[in-house]
C-alpha cells in the first residue's frame, strides 16, 4: 500500500522538481545510492522495472525507506501495462511511471489514488492522459521530442499542464536550468547522475553531492 497521499506525491515532485531514476540488481548497492540521494535532499525517487525480480528489489527499499528514509516518496518506473503497475503498488509504490501511456494502468492507478506519469511524446498523447486523469505527464524521450523548445510549445496552448522531462537531461547547469526555464514541473535524472564508475567504487558522497547541487540549480532557475 502506497505510504503517501496522492497530493502529497504530487506536491513534493512539484515543490523538489528532481525524481532520480535509478535500477540496480544488488539490493545492497540499491539501499547505499537511495540514502545518498536522500542526503543530498531529494525526496521523490523512481525504482525502474528493469530486471528479473526488480520488485523483489523495490519491495525491499521500501521496507528500508521506511526506517532509514522516512520522507522518501518510492516510485516504480518503466510500467507498461496494469498487471505490473498493481505488483508495485502491492510492494508499496507511492507512484507509478511509465515510457508510454496505457489506459489500463491509468484506470488501475486512479482506482488506488496513486499518481500515474505516463510517457508522452506528442501533444495529443499528453491530452490524452490528461483524460484519463494524469496530473503529470513524463515527455520522453525529452532530447528527442523537441527538448526544452517543446516544453515551452506544449505549455503556450496548454498552461496547465505539468511535465516531467526525462531523458537528455544532466546536472549540468546550463543543461538543467534550460528546462527549469522552459516550465517543466521536474525533471528526470538516471545515468547522468549516478555514473558508473561512481556507483562501481563506491563513492555514494559524490551522488549526494551531484543531488544537493542539482536541488539548488532548479531552485535557483525557478
Amino acid at each position: 500500500m502506497a505510504r503517501f497521499s496522492k497530493l502529497q506525491v504530487l506536491g513534493t515532485i512539484a515543490s523538489t522538481g528532481m525524481v532520480p531514476v535509478f535500477y540496480h540488481s544488488d539490493q545492497e548497492t540499491a539501499r547505499k545510492v537511495l540514502s545518498a540521494c536522500y542526503r543530498g535532499g531529494v525526496r521523490a525517487f523512481e525504482f525502474t522495472n528493469r530486471g528479473d525480480f526488480a520488485h523483489e528489489i523495490f519491495s525491499s527499499l521500501v521496507k528500508y525507506a521506511r526506517e532509514e528514509c522516512p520522507d522518501m516518496i518510492l516510485g516504480a518506473g518503466t510500467v507498461v501495462d496494469a498487471g505490473t503497475a498493481s505488483l508495485y503498488m502491492q510492494c508499496g509504490a507511492d507512484f507509478i511511471v511509465g515510457p508510454l501511456f496505457n489506459g489500463d494502468v491509468a484506470r488501475t492507478c486512479n482506482r488506488r489514488l496513486v499518481p500515474y506519469i505516463p510517457g508522452c511524446g506528442s501533444v495529443s498523447e499528453i491530452g490524452m492522459a490528461q483524460e484519463y486523469g494524469c496530473d503529470i505527464c513524463k515527455i520522453f524521450p525529452a532530447g528527442n521530442v523537441g527538448g526544452p523548445s517543446f516544453v515551452k510549445n506544449v505549455l503556450a496552448p496548454m498552461p496547465w499542464t505539468r511535465i516531467l522531462a526525462t531523458g537528455a537531461v544532466s546536472p549540468d547547469r546550463d543543461n538543467l536550468s534550460a528546462w527549469i526555464k522552459a516550465g517543466v514541473t521536474a525533471v528526470g535524472m538516471g545515468s547522468k547522475l549516478f555514473p558508473p564508475e561512481v556507483i562501481k567504487a563506491g563513492q555514494w558522497d559524490i551522488i549526494t553531492e551531484l543531488c544537493s547541487r542539482s536541488l539548488s540549480i532548479i531552485a535557483e532557475s525557478r
